[in-house]
C-alpha cells in the first residue's frame, strides 16, 4: 500500500518552490506569441434547436513574438469563439490534467454586485468586463509549464474551424461523463493523504472567506452609492437656493456644481471597483478547482483502497479452498457442510480461476498505487505554484483597491474644501 513512507515521497516547501521557479524559466506559449482577446461583439442565430437566440462572441487574436522582438509589425491572426468555446477548452484540460489546478473562467452571469448594478449577461460593462476575464484565462493557460504545450490549446488559439473535431477526437467526452458520475458518488476514503485533505479543507475555507468579502464589498458599494448620491441632493438645495439669493448666490452655485460632479463620479467609481472584485471572483472560482484535485486523488484513492481489498479477499479464498479450512462465514461453506466437499477436478478449476484473479489484481493494485502516487505527488507540484500564484495576485488586488479607497476619500475631502472655498467667498 502506498500509505508506507507516502509523506517521504512528497517534494518539500522549499523543493516545491525550487520546482515552480524552475518551471518559470522554461518556455511557455506566451514566450512564442502574443494573444489577447481584443473585443466582444453582439450576434444573432439559431440554436442547435433551431430557435433565434442573441449570444456574445469573442475576438482572438495571436502575434508571432519573435516577429515583434524583430521590429516587424504584422497583422495579428484573428479568430471568434464564443463563451461555451471556452467552457469546452477549459473541460478538456480538467479531465486531461486532473493534478493541474485549472484556471476558471470569468462568471458567465454576474455575482455579488450591488443592487444598482446590471445583473444582465449581455450589458455591455460586463460583457467587457467578461472579455478581461477570458483574456487572463487565456494567459493564464497559456503561461502554465504543464498546459502550454498542449495541442489542443494551439488549436482553440490558431484554428478558426475544426478544433471542436480535433477535442472530440480525443475521446475526452466519455472520460468527462465517467468522472462526473466518479465525482459525483459517495464514498468514504480510508488513508487519503493528509497534503491534499488539508488543501482541501483550505479551499472551503477560501471560498467561504471569498464569499464573504464579496458580500461585504456589495453592502459597502451600496452605501457608499447612497452617499454619493445624497451629494447629488446637496447640489439641487445648493442650485435652487442660489436662485434666490443676491450675494449668496454665486457661491451657492459653485458649491452645487462641486456636489453635482462629485455624485456624478459614484457610477464610473463603482464600476472600476467591479474589476477589483472580479480579481477575488476568479480566486473564488479557483477554490472550486482547487477542490476538483482534491476529489480526483479522493476518487483514485478509493480505487485502489476497493482492489485492495478486494485482492485480500482472494487470496483468502485461494487459502481456505488450498487447506479445507474455512476461516470466515460463506454461503459457499455452508454448502461444503451440507453436501460435501466438491471433486478434486472441480476444486483444481476454481484454484486456477482464483490464481489469475489475484494475478490480474495484483496487476490492477500496483497500476492503482502508482496512479495514486503520481498524482499526490503531481498535484501537490501545482498546488504549490497555485499558492505562490495566489498570494502574489490577492496581495497585489487588495492593495490596489486600498489605493483606490484612499484615492476616493481625499477627492471626497477635497470636494468638500472647494465647497468651504466657496462658502467663504459667499
Amino acid at each position: 500500500m502506498m500509505e508506507d513512507g507516502k509523506e517521504d515521497s512528497l517534494p518539500t516547501d522549499d523543493e516545491s518552490d525550487q520546482t515552480t521557479a524552475d518551471n518559470t524559466d522554461e518556455p511557455t506559449l506566451l514566450g512564442r506569441m502574443e494573444i489577447c482577446v481584443a473585443e466582444a461583439e453582439k450576434r444573432s442565430g439559431k440554436n442547435a434547436v433551431g430557435m433565434q437566440e442573441t449570444f456574445t462572441v469573442y475576438l482572438i487574436e495571436t502575434r508571432p513574438l519573435d516577429a515583434v522582438t524583430e521590429g516587424r509589425n504584422p497583422a495579428p491572426d484573428s479568430l471568434w469563439r464564443r463563451y461555451s468555446d471556452f467552457e469546452l477548452l477549459r473541460n478538456y484540460l480538467i479531465v486531461t490534467y486532473p493534478y493541474i489546478v485549472v484556471p476558471p473562467l470569468p462568471e458567465k452571469r454576474a455575482e455579488f454586485v450591488w443592487h444598482k448594478l446590471s445583473a444582465d449577461n449581455m450589458d455591455p460593462d460586463f460583457v467587457e468586463r467578461r472579455r478581461v476575464g477570458l483574456e487572463n484565462f487565456l494567459l493564464r493557460v497559456a503561461s502554465h509549464p504543464v498546459i502550454f504545450n498542449d495541442k489542443i490549446l494551439q488549436h482553440f488559439l490558431t484554428e478558426e474551424h475544426g478544433w471542436k473535431d480535433v477535442v472530440y477526437d480525443t475521446g475526452f467526452q466519455a472520460k468527462a461523463d465517467s468522472r462526473l458520475r466518479a465525482l459525483s458518488a459517495t464514498f468514504r476514503v480510508r488513508n487519503p493523504d493528509k497534503h491534499l485533505m488539508e488543501m482541501k479543507h483550505y479551499s472551503d475555507e477560501l471560498q467561504a472567506h471569498t464569499s464573504q468579502l464579496l458580500r461585504a464589498r456589495a453592502r459597502v458599494a451600496d452605501r457608499l452609492y447612497g452617499v454619493y448620491k445624497v451629494h447629488g441632493n446637496y447640489g439641487r438645495v445648493f442650485s435652487e437656493w442660489s436662485a434666490i439669493e443676491k450675494e449668496m448666490g454665486d457661491g451657492l452655485q459653485s458649491a452645487g456644481h462641486h456636489m453635482d460632479a462629485y455624485a456624478a463620479s459614484i457610477d464610473d467609481i463603482l464600476e472600476e471597483e467591479e474589476h477589483y472584485a472580479d480579481q477575488l471572483k476568479e480566486y473564488l472560482f479557483y477554490a472550486e478547482a482547487l477542490r476538483a484535485v482534491c476529489k480526483k486523488h479522493e476518487l483514485t484513492q478509493f480505487e485502489l483502497e476497493v482492489a485492495s481489498q478486494d485482492l485480500v479477499s482472494k487470496k483468502q479464498q485461494r487459502e481456505e479452498l488450498a487447506t479445507g479450512i474455512v476461516r470466515t462465514f460463506s454461503f459457499k461453506g455452508m454448502t461444503t457442510k451440507l453436501f460435501g466437499q466438491e471433486a478434486p477436478e472441480q476444486r483444481e478449476a476454481r484454484l486456477k480461476l482464483l490464481e489469475e484473479l489475484i494475478s490480474e489484481g495484483e496487476d490492477t493494485v500496483k497500476d492503482k498505487t502508482a496512479e495514486v502516487q503520481e498524482h499526490v505527488e503531481k498535484s501537490w507540484v501545482d498546488m504549490q505554484r497555485f499558492k505562490e500564484q495566489k498570494d502574489k495576485d490577492l496581495r497585489e488586488a487588495l492593495v490596489n483597491y486600498a489605493v483606490m479607497q484612499i484615492s476616493l476619500c481625499k477627492k471626497g475631502i477635497q470636494v468638500w474644501s472647494n465647497a468651504k472655498e466657496c462658502f467663504l467667498k459667499m
